[in-house]
């Protein structure tokens, strides 16, 4: 499939998987959530990826997710999905993305180890095979790529972009540049996207650089802050960015930084104190704390009071 062919623009949002209180996938809520997110203006939904909980389910919770958020989406917006964990499950992964009708597949890092830049770029290659679903590929944890080994990555037909998680704009711009800097169309369309949890707060200095696009997680529990920061970022206005960011996003990064995982589980119960049917999430990862959530709450009515205030 050709890169132009890739529609991704708008503010990308990740579903959060629902569970039932006795931790089994919630398919009802699922539907519900993801009306949402299409009623509220996301541009694309990554279902059963890292906001998603994607480490947590089973290959048949895999299928289901995919399978349900198509069905509600009905072709009105694109639906990826994630993929990973050793080279085996996550080129089952993706062949199952492309027989379940995904429009496209979320790569995440190699399961357990790394290997060097080649190793990478071929664990890349291995997984994606023979199949045709385009591929982004996330860049963090054990899949950090270098300029050279990124570049490599168009050699790969499929593979149609690459996510930052690993939150150095050096490395970051270095690959940027590397890849624009080979003047083919295959180049020029490749796609960059800023993966960092809550990316609103990294979103200036990545688009900077030439990377625009990102992924926002406050989309699943206030849409209209993370829509209003998105027009923001795109019309280069900073006095409403720089509001946001101090009257809430950073404000909830603190909150967030706290415990470990709470990328997902402060979100979770975000979506919760709005009425979201959403659950809670599955171990390794914890709920916050009475007092948390308490103070998760005065973070989020701070963020409306702010948005009010832009007018």
């Amino acid at each position: 499939m050709a890169q132009n062919e890739i529609e991704l623009d708008g503010l990308l949002a990740f579903p959060l998987t629902p569970f039932t209180e006795d931790l089994e996938v919630n398919l009802d809520a699922l539907a519900e959530n993801v009306e949402s997110h299409i009623a509220a203006g996301a541009g694309a939904l990554f279902v059963a990826c890292g906001t998603g909980e994607f480490s947590s389910l089973s290959p048949a919770e895999h299928a289901s997710v995919l399978t349900r958020t198509r069905e509600v989406a009905a072709g009105r917006v694109p639906v990826w999905v994630g993929a990973g964990g050793g080279a085996a499950s996550a080129r089952a992964g993706v062949a199952a993305a492309q027989a379940g009708g995904a429009d496209g597949v979320l790569l995440l890092p190699p399961y357990l180890v790394s290997g060097p830049q080649a190793g990478l770029v071929d664990f890349v290659r291995y997984v994606v095979g023979d199949s045709s679903v385009p591929v982004i590929v996330y860049h963090r944890g054990t899949g950090v790529f270098g300029a050279p080994a990124a570049a490599s990555l168009l050699d790969i037909p499929s593979v149609v972009g690459l996510k930052d998680g690993y939150g150095d704009v050096e490395v970051m711009t270095r690959i940027v540049t590397t890849i624009r800097a080979l003047d083919t169309d295959r180049a020029r369309n490749f796609l960059f996207f800023n993966g960092l949890p809550t990316a609103e707060v990294s979103a200036k200095a990545y688009a900077a650089i030439g990377v625009a696009r990102y992924s926002s997680a406050v989309h699943c529990f206030a849409p209209e802050i993370a829509h209003r920061f998105h027009r923001a970022l795109g019309e280069g206005d900073t006095r409403v960015m720089d509001a946001l960011l101090t009257g809430f996003y950073l404000p909830l990064v603190a909150l967030r930084d706290e415990t470990p995982g709470f990328a997902v589980s402060l979100v979770k119960a975000a979506a919760r104190l709005r009425g979201d049917k959403v659950g809670p999430v599955r171990p390794p990862l914890v709920e916050p704390t009475p007092e948390q959530i308490h103070r998760l709450e005065k973070v989020v009515e701070d963020g409306f009071v702010t948005l009010k205030g832009l007018g």
